[in-house]
């Protein structure tokens, strides 16, 4: 099996181009349920349809979340699908399955007043204060997530346009950028950026003080710290940026397609859970504009 799952690896590299974070999680739901076949002595080419269930029940037994389980459940469809194409097995033992029911929950989002609290905390004195004011700036104008927005090279960004590409595997966005970010972004390029960097050669958009790209880890922490420093009492990730970039277009009179497009949804109904944020705004509205509300 370890071999197969070598293969699997490397042709949802190579054929689907499939991203890190991808790999990293296929390479981790299938090592888990190869071990788990290990364990009770279960050859995968002769997995049932009746052993993935149980494989499922053993999951929720360990406490995994329905979403954790669901996620896993499709990491190994992908991997019999695979065996099925390469003529391992003659049967995919997935095909019945049905994925848990995931709750679908309200994201979390920050107001216009505290968006606008955030993204005044950097100031541009100094070189990181002109980088961290453009940096978070770019992700409440793009809600692009944060692996999107460190994989980002100075090419990427069309100043002259205001446009950013965005590059997830074969898929490409292009966002536009807001006049405050646009502005922003501009200030830390030319003023900041090459100062920082050390090597003239480096691609990165977005660097950190030692002038190499920045890391997720980096990301979080200048969140932190400005959350900190606006005594923002909410939890703050750069996820939740993304989350309040979706809603308050939405609450403007965005197109849902259009926020779709932006945020990089392939399925319509995973934009759709933002519909939540308009319905409350819509019913507000009525109440005061309304004669008999």
């Amino acid at each position: 099996m370890e071999k197969q799952i070598k293969n699997f690896l490397e042709f949802i590299e190579n054929d689907k181009k499939a991203s890190e974070n991808t790999l990293q999680s296929y390479r981790r739901d299938i090592i888990q349920f190869s071990n788990y076949l290990e364990t009770n002595k279960i050859n995968y080419t002769k997995v049932t349809e009746k052993e993935i269930k149980e494989y499922m029940d053993y999951l929720k037994s360990i406490g995994k979340k329905s979403s954790t389980i669901s996620r896993s459940l499709a990491s190994i469809r992908s991997f019999y699908q695979y065996l099925l194409r390469v003529k391992k097995i003659k049967k995919d033992p997935t095909i019945n399955v049905q994925s848990p029911k995931i709750e679908k929950r309200i994201p979390n989002i920050l107001s216009s007043d505290e968006i606008n609290l955030l993204l005044s905390q950097p100031k541009n004195v100094d070189l990181k204060g002109t980088r961290d004011k453009a940096m978070l700036e770019f992700a409440y104008a793009t809600g692009m997530k944060v692996t999107e927005i460190i994989s980002l090279n100075v090419e990427d960004v069309d100043l002259e346009e205001g446009i950013v590409t965005c590059k997830t595997g074969e898929k490409v966005r292009n966002i536009p950028l807001g006049t405050l970010s646009l502005k922003a972004l501009k200030d830390y390029i030319e003023n900041s950026r090459p100062i920082l960097i050390k090597n003239a050669e480096e691609k990165s958009l977005f660097v950190n003080t030692n002038g190499r790209r920045l890391t997720r880890q980096g990301f979080w922490k200048i969140v932190k710290y400005y959350k900190e420093q606006a005594h923002i009492s909410k939890e703050i990730t750069p996820h939740i940026l993304r989350h309040s970039f979706a809603t308050h277009l939405l609450q403007n009179g965005a197109d849902l397609k259009a926020i779709q497009t932006m945020l990089g949804h392939s399925d319509i109904s995973s934009t759709q859970v933002y519909m939540q944020f308009q319905n409350e705004t819509l019913k507000n509205v009525y109440k005061k504009a309304h004669p008999r509300a």
